[in-house]
């Protein structure tokens, strides 16, 4: 098979297998307590651990162990969460209780709560439910069952929530019907709360929902409006027909022209304008719905290219000071190439959102562009004083080094001994040490949350001690220190990605900076469409490029093995970049989004790469080739000690032009 072969059919299986993805570090850890131990465990530290491991695995299989070797590991209460949730419902409420108060420091706690209520509420036992919830359940299903639990105990409360509940514009669980009907029975739930949620549905865009709602409201005094709703949702134009006054308490009109200009400005922009210049000064109207509308106006009519709304767009603008119809509207003046409209909309931002990198790269372009050179400079010093893609960007316009901001400092040994102390410590590293990150990883999202400032950075610091990766990034991001680069940037599996990046002819950096943004370094990380292991890599492409590649393969696990995924997302890469020409823009935008997509984007373009960036029509995939660059050059100064002669971006990705030129043929 000839390398351009080879490559494209890659490229094909990693576009089908990849789409639709995002990558949510929260769903890393989505099945971890329930999943069997993978075969592969760190050393045991004892044999208490090979106790608990065997322990933990029957207990997920139904059969407990009470030893005491087991009762008093570290880890003895996941043995018995599994215990008393398989005992549910039939147990008392003190129970859980208990258990619940003896573990507060550990999820096991909240995982059990949730689920006891789960299981208390379809069992219908109303007393245990309420005596182990401490506040409204979380879960949808598991707040029906505890309003449901209130209808007897606190009437006002119940009807309150419930209508919460209904006034939604998409299907709620089974589980919430006897709570409705109920509700309903007692007139707690009326046609005016119908007539919310069929609003709701019908800005949802959910037509089954509509329909379902619609029959519910039959009373005689809701027929005028009912009459004007089904006119109106058949032909969002005739909007303009609906009277100020409509429904019983003459209040349905706002909410009704609200929606139907939501759904005619998202058909036809044009119309939608026309329409409101009729009704902007209609008393059914109150300042929340006028602001709604005319949102819904300028946002669809700068995502369609309606150059006939352009005028009134830039004259709304500024009552709505929303940035993202600001970013939108400059996003279109770039593509426009009308500098004199991005020169003239940035000051027109919010001062918190125009002083971003971002914002004052592009004053600086439009200045340039305008011939306006002592302006641009400023803009550009003033964005190059950011560790950002656009900073870094702009300190390449004026020949600076790279702001690296690093505000990394010590942690006393004495304070890092403490946190290794804790409980919940100790119980992630005996969770790492028999094979189960992904539990070990609650554990420690759990303890940072209900940590001090001063101790989510001690987590930090003992995290990097430890080369917990992955737990010292989320320590350095729930403390809130960006600037410690130390923890939000560490070293992680450098030799490897050293080891792989040369083999292939790859910047081990930006091997790195595609890992720190899939995965924040979680080897156990796992997207909702299967994506697997520090560089998100899905199955079906391992599959593939161990054809191609003859990389050995022994299937989903292996991707979990930092040095196999490695391997595995440099070849991937490096089969993107062979397809640029090298170029890592687009090589970064086709592993975020797929090489078809950024083919027929190329295909349609000619412009330097700035522009280029910002015409990605995702965001998700603007933001991750903008994030990947910048990690790639952090990685880089951090491992020279400086950012001097460290360049995000080679001369020929800078000076280029972004086309069907970098399509490998």
């Amino acid at each position: 098979m000839t390398v351009s072969a080879s490559i494209a059919k890659r490229s094909a299986i990693f576009r089908r297998a990849r789409h639709p993805r995002r990558t949510l570090l929260a769903a890393a850890i989505s099945a971890a307590l329930f999943a069997p131990l993978g075969s592969a465990t760190i050393a045991h530290a004892d044999t208490g651990d090979a106790a608990i491991e065997q322990a933990l695995n029957s207990a997920r299989q139904g059969s407990f162990d009470t030893s005491s070797a087991v009762s008093n590991h570290v880890l003895g209460a996941y043995i018995q969460y599994h215990q008393l949730r398989n005992q549910l419902p039939d147990i008392p409420a003190t129970s859980i209780s208990r258990f619940i108060n003896a573990n507060s420091d550990s999820p096991l706690s909240e995982w059990l709560r949730n689920f006891a209520q789960r299981a208390y509420g379809k069992a219908g036992n109303d007393a245990a439910l309420l005596a182990i919830s401490n506040g409204v359940p979380s879960a949808t299903e598991n707040q029906c069952y505890y309003y449901r639990a209130l209808l007897t105990r606190d009437p006002q409360r119940a009807a309150a929530g419930g209508r919460e509940l209904w006034e939604v514009g998409h299907s709620q669980p089974n589980a919430c019907d006897p709570l409705f009907d109920t509700l309903r029975s007692r007139g707690e739930i009326t046609a005016s709360n119908d007539w919310a949620r069929l609003m709701h549905a019908w800005q949802s865009g959910n037509s089954s929902l509509v329909n379902y709602v619609r029959k519910l409201i039959d009373a005689p005094n809701w027929q005028s409006a009912m009459a004007t709703f089904d006119r109106v949702y058949a032909n969002p134009a005739a909007v303009t027909t609906v009277p100020a006054r409509l429904g019983p308490d003459s209040h349905a009109a706002g909410r009704l022209m609200t929606v139907a200009f939501h759904s005619l400005s998202r058909s036809d922009p044009r119309a939608a304008l026309s329409a409101w210049r009729q009704l902007s000064s209609s008393q059914a109207l109150n300042n929340e719905q006028r602001l709604a509308i005319q949102h819904d106006i300028a946002f669809n009519s700068m995502l369609k290219e309606v150059s006939d709304n352009r005028s009134w767009v830039d004259q709304t603008l500024p009552q709505l000071n929303d940035n993202a119809l600001y970013e939108l509207r400059i996003r279109t003046a770039l593509a426009e190439r009308d500098w004199r409209g991005v020169y003239r909309m940035v000051p027109k931002m919010p001062a918190e959102v125009r002083r971003s990198p971002r914002w004052q790269y592009w004053l600086g372009r439009a200045a340039e562009q305008l011939g306006e050179r002592a302006t641009a400079n400023n803009a550009y010093r003033a964005a190059a004083e950011e560790r950002d893609f656009w900073g870094f960007a702009a300190a390449d316009r004026i020949h600076a080094s790279y702001a690296m901001n690093d505000k990394s400092h010590p942690v006393s040994p004495a304070r890092i001994n403490q946190v290794a102390a804790l409980p919940a410590v100790q119980r992630v590293a005996a969770l790492y040490r028999i094979g189960e990150p992904g539990l070990a990883y609650s554990e420690w999202v759990y303890t940072l949350q209900r940590a001090d400032h001063a101790k989510r950075e001690a987590m930090a610091a003992y995290a990097i001690k430890q080369h917990w990766y992955a737990l010292a990034v989320q320590g350095s991001i729930t403390a809130r220190a960006l600037d410690s680069l130390a923890w939000r940037f560490p070293p992680a599996y450098l030799s490897q990605f050293q080891r792989w990046g040369n083999a292939h002819g790859t910047d081990p950096y930006m091997l790195m900076g595609i890992a720190r943004r899939e995965s924040a370094f979680n080897p156990s990380a796992q997207s909702p469409a299967g994506a697997r292991g520090l560089m998100q890599l899905m199955p079906g492409t391992a599959q593939h490029i161990s054809r191609v590649e003859g990389i050995p393969y022994s299937g989903v696990n292996s991707l979990k093995d930092p040095d196999t995924n490695i391997r595995f997302g440099a070849s991937y890469i490096t089969s993107m970049l062979e397809r640029y020409n090298g170029n890592r823009i687009a090589a970064a935008a086709a592993y975020n989004a797929g090489p078809g997509r950024v083919d027929r984007w190329l295909a349609n373009s000619n412009q330097p790469f700035d522009l280029f960036v910002e015409s990605i029509p995702f965001r998700e995939t603007r933001n991750y080739v903008l994030a990947v660059l910048d990690y790639r050059a952090v990685f880089e100064s951090i491992a020279k000690g400086s950012s001097n002669g460290v360049s995000m971006l080679s001369p020929a990705e800078r000076n280029g032009t972004y086309g069907p030129n970098l399509l490998a043929r």
